[in-house]
């Protein structure tokens, strides 16, 4: 079994897809981006952290889409667009936007002690880093 395979496996058996569109989105980002050479361990945590809604799913597809076009060899172009994203933002998107670029950074993301998030952000941000856990575990 490859990365993929065992990376969804993974994810399914702690339960950390929230519902099936969830599943599918962040599948069919696995299964469109993963053999590129710009694909790594903190991208497939970006990918789950993207695959949570449709807006953000989005907002990954349409990068992932010019990285691949722009054959592209990481995920520079990547950071900073994620680096524009967050200034935009002042809410719970900044943070997400922050997160994914801690992810590709290698880094594990904290939230600011005075950060005031609404608890939905907090949920799935805590989700995440669950994700990035199982992520980074897999061989």
């Amino acid at each position: 079994m490859g990365f993929k395979e065992l990376c969804i496996q993974a994810l399914d058996e702690r339960r950390l897809f929230e519902d099936s569109g969830h599943r599918t989105r962040f599948k069919e980002l696995m299964d469109c981006y993963s053999d590129y050479p710009f694909f790594n361990k903190g991208l497939c945590k970006c990918m789950y952290l993207s695959a949570w809604d449709e807006e953000h799913f989005a907002v990954m597809l349409g990068i992932l889409t010019e990285l691949a076009l722009g054959r592209e060899r990481n995920t520079e172009e990547m950071r900073r667009q994620g680096e524009e994203l967050a200034m935009k933002h002042m809410d719970g998107d900044s943070c997400m936007y922050q997160m994914s670029n801690a992810f590709l950074d290698g880094e594990v993301f904290q939230l600011p002690e005075d950060t005031q998030l609404p608890p939905e952000f907090v949920y799935i941000m805590k989700k995440a880093q669950k994700a990035a856990e199982v992520i980074e575990g897999i061989e």
